[in-house]
């Protein structure tokens, strides 16, 4: 697990150094648009799904220049989610990642700015030929994206979320929304690495397996952090989720059970890799990782 750490450090680091690069500066009136747009991208992160494109782009001998590229382009997507998912229209959330919410250090319409210029610079990226040279393949990338991301992805998952606070939802609908909210975008940055190599589609199925199980192990560990982990630890409000009276993984299966069920499906996002044999280690250890994660 140390190796695991250390290498998704490393990609952190590079993936920032992208993201830095990319990310728009200026002096004009829209300063502080970009100012908030930065602040809520750099600085902070796992880039675990960065991580996720550049393992899974290595499995293909996909240029690395390239992996990054994507990886940043999925981080701008993952932080104006997190950016819009703070406003008090949804969470409510004062705390992200240590520190004050784009809305509370900037303004809230600042902040829906920003996370509408983020969602654009991430498609950018993606159609930009310094990404891939192939206009197939951008396109794909692009079209994927705009799926993980958009009302049969992320944003139908969040619309559920919300009305989850006024309906009781079973199980079953709980595994939707989560496979929607979040599996989405892992299955994306597990995918891009088989659409950037041109892998088969068998390759590309079994990448897609991996993420989705890892999605919703790496949920139920959100619920529990949520349940029973403190603000100082994961960075962000915990707790929010009993007072709204939303219904979880952790409400319905209760922490022992959902902590069982995360780390079968941690096991079954492995399994999933098996096709790749050794060169699939770090990626098959991202599962006990995020089911083991503090934060």
């Amino acid at each position: 697990m140390t190796d695991l750490k250390d290498a998704i450090a490393d990609c952190a680091r590079e993936v920032e150094r992208v993201m830095e690069f990319l990310l728009p500066e200026a002096d004009d009136a829209e300063a502080q648009l970009f100012e908030a747009m930065r602040y809520s991208c750099l600085g902070g992160g796992k880039r675990l799904r960065p991580f996720i494109v550049q393992q899974s782009a290595k499995l293909f001998a996909v240029d690395a220049r390239c992996a990054y590229r994507v990886g940043a382009a999925v981080e701008f997507m993952h932080c104006y989610s997190l950016i819009h998912d703070d406003l008090p229209a949804m969470d409510d959330s004062d705390l992200r990642r240590g520190r004050p919410s784009c809305h509370k250090k900037f303004d809230e319409a600042t902040a829906i700015l920003a996370g509408d210029a983020l969602q654009a610079l991430a498609f950018e990226v993606l159609s930009a030929e310094e990404t891939n040279s192939d206009a197939w393949v951008r396109a794909q990338l692009v079209a994927g994206l705009a799926k993980a991301a958009g009302g049969t992805g992320m944003v139908g998952g969040q619309m559920i979320d919300l009305l989850a606070e006024e309906r009781d939802l079973d199980i079953g609908a709980i595994t939707r929304l989560q496979r929607l909210k979040t599996g989405e975008i892992f299955a994306f940055a597990a995918t891009s690495g088989a659409i950037l190599g041109h892998a088969s589609k068998k390759h590309a199925h079994a990448l897609h397996s991996f993420a989705q199980e890892l999605g919703l192990a790496f949920q139920i560990a959100d619920d529990l952090l949520d349940y029973e982990g403190d603000s100082n630890s994961t960075g962000k409000p915990v707790g929010q989720d009993g007072a709204a009276g939303k219904a979880t993984f952790v409400s319905i299966l209760g922490p022992e059970r959902a902590r069982d069920q995360a780390r079968l499906l941690a096991d079954q996002a492995a399994r999933a890799l098996d096709l790749f044999g050794d060169r699939a280690d770090l990626l098959k250890q991202v599962a006990a990782y995020v089911v083991d994660r503090t934060h």
